[in-house]
């Protein structure tokens, strides 16, 4: 299937509920359309397992959604002056990616600087799920290099060690959860054998993983090897269903390119959720919009979340957009708390503004 780029009139789920567009001073808020990537949506995977009865009951009580925001997208503020916005605008906690201005995982005295934060985080009542997606953390030529899937085996265990530290310092924060993805299948690669370097680099990570109690969450990338929830499944029969290995949801993720509506994605990944990322977006095309910028009903998504029992945290990711990170984690918790407060309410005609208005 080619790629497609889809235009507003393709809605996603039913009834598009949607906050005002945030008010960000300076020039745009969101990347050049010219930089954004189309994506072919996935066919229809083969059928993902059942879910887990008690997630599958409609009866299930509800949970409530602990928010957070990405420091990725807040690259312009110290670790600590981030930590403190987030805690002062109401966020449950932060996901912390390792990068050289946030805890760099590379630089000296990494413990002595894990202690320092994890009291931080306890100071603001904030919990954390630690992210690996910085984009030049290891090699400052090549964004996300090395990958799991490098040719060269020497580059490959240098992302192992990067994920390996990674659950370390998680377990030293109490974090909820490691993040982490696959990679781009690199040229001349064969898919059986991208799989397998895939399989074969984590099993030292897991290992670390169950060592500290800790579940590694994979997440679904579109235009990576692993990039659909049906691969997310692949993974774990090629890995024979280890049991720290999770999954990352992004919930823009599901917009772009699964063949499940964002809500119905939430309730087929229930049993295997271990992180949540959320954003908006638009079909076909990955960039990560803010709240009201792209075509995702959300009130339906939380409400799925919800229903799933999840208790870690579902954190906005917007990591193009650290020029304008203080306003928009403003605008997103105010967004995601309007929209909580519809999810937690019954479907009604009153509930569906038009498009583009306030949930």
């Amino acid at each position: 299937m080619a790629p497609v780029s889809v235009g507003p009139g393709d809605s996603g789920p039913e009834t598009s509920v949607h906050a005002p567009r945030a008010v960000v001073p300076g020039p745009g808020r969101v990347r050049p359309p010219a930089q954004a990537v189309a994506v072919a949506p996935a066919p229809a995977p083969a059928p993902a397992p059942a879910l887990a009865p008690a997630l599958a009951d409609t009866d299930t009580p509800a949970a409530p959604l602990r928010f957070g925001y990405g420091t990725n997208g807040l690259t312009d503020l110290r670790l600590d002056d981030a930590l403190g916005l987030l805690a002062d605008l109401g966020y449950s906690g932060v996901g912390l990616t390792l990068d050289h201005m946030h805890l760099d995982p590379l630089a000296p005295d990494l413990a002595a600087r894990t202690r320092q934060v994890a009291r931080r985080l306890d100071q603001l009542g904030l919990t954390a799920t630690v992210e690996t997606g910085a984009r030049y953390v290891l090699d400052p030529r090549h964004k996300h290099g090395p990958s799991l899937l490098d040719p060269d085996p020497e580059r490959r265990a240098e992302r192992v060690r990067l994920l390996v530290r990674a659950v370390r310092v998680a377990a030293d924060l109490g974090a909820h959860a490691v993040h982490c993805f696959s990679g781009i299948t690199p040229d001349g690669t064969t898919e059986a054998t991208a799989w397998r370097r895939l399989s074969d680099a984590l099993a030292p990570v897991l290992d670390a993983a169950s060592a500290a109690h800790m579940p590694l969450a994979v997440e679904p990338e579109p235009g990576h090897l692993l990039a659909t929830l049906a691969d997310f499944h692949h993974l774990r029969d090629l890995l024979g269903d280890p049991e720290p290995l999770g999954l990352t949801l992004d919930i823009g993720h599901c917009q772009c390119l699964e063949p499940q509506s964002p809500a119905d994605c939430v309730r087929a990944a229930a049993p295997w959720l271990r992180h949540v990322q959320i954003e908006d977006m638009r079909r076909g095309v990955h960039e990560h919009l803010p709240f009201g910028d792209g075509e995702i009903d959300f009130p339906p998504v939380l409400r799925a979340l919800s229903a799933t029992g999840y208790q870690g945290l579902t954190v906005v990711e917007l990591p193009r957009h650290s020029h304008a990170g203080p306003q928009l984690a403003s605008h997103s918790i105010e967004f995601l708390r309007r929209a909580a407060r519809l999810a937690a309410s019954p479907p009604s005609a009153g509930d569906a503004p038009p498009q583009g208005g306030t949930p």
